[in-house]
């Protein structure tokens, strides 16, 4: 049996994908918690991001991060499929590119739904499926002066 909804807040907002970019400049918590902004949420999960000093035992020196034309295009289609499995009154996702440095925000996505647990699980298919599908790739170079590429596709 289908679940009966009594008040329009508990169903999925008529446009909900309020932020969706890729950019050169830092990254806004206060925006994208903005964005999402909806009276009728019980719920808003919010998803940072951050370039950490290291990776896989390694010490991270320099990052930087790039992507192919259609990575906008990749991240509505992901936001677009979260919307259609879950209650979502309100989505934002930014991702960063260019060279960063430890500390500096990469990505940030924040879901808002009726409830808590729809807004936990909408946020975390909103993340592993941008960090696995959007052709985004990250540029590492180590102390020791090697490098790696890591990326989505």
């Amino acid at each position: 049996m289908a679940p009966h909804f009594d008040h329009p807040g508990e169903q999925a907002a008529s446009d909900p994908i309020r932020l969706l970019e890729i950019r050169e400049t830092p990254l806004s918590l206060d925006e994208v918690f903005t964005a999402v902004g909806d009276d009728a949420t019980g719920g808003t999960t919010l998803f940072v991001g951050t370039v950490r000093n290291h990776d896989a035992g390694a010490d991270v020196e320099a990052l930087g991060y790039s992507c192919h034309p259609t990575a906008e295009a990749e991240m509505r289609r992901i936001a677009e499929r979260v919307v259609a499995k879950y209650p979502v009154r309100a989505l934002a996702a930014v991702h960063r590119v260019g060279d960063l440095s430890v500390g500096d925000l990469a990505v940030i996505v924040a879901v808002s739904c009726p409830h808590r647990g729809e807004a936990f699980e909408a946020c975390r298919m909103l993340i592993d499926d941008l960090k696995h599908e959007v052709p985004i790739w990250k540029h590492q170079t180590f102390s020791d002066g090697t490098e790696e590429w890591v990326g989505a596709c």
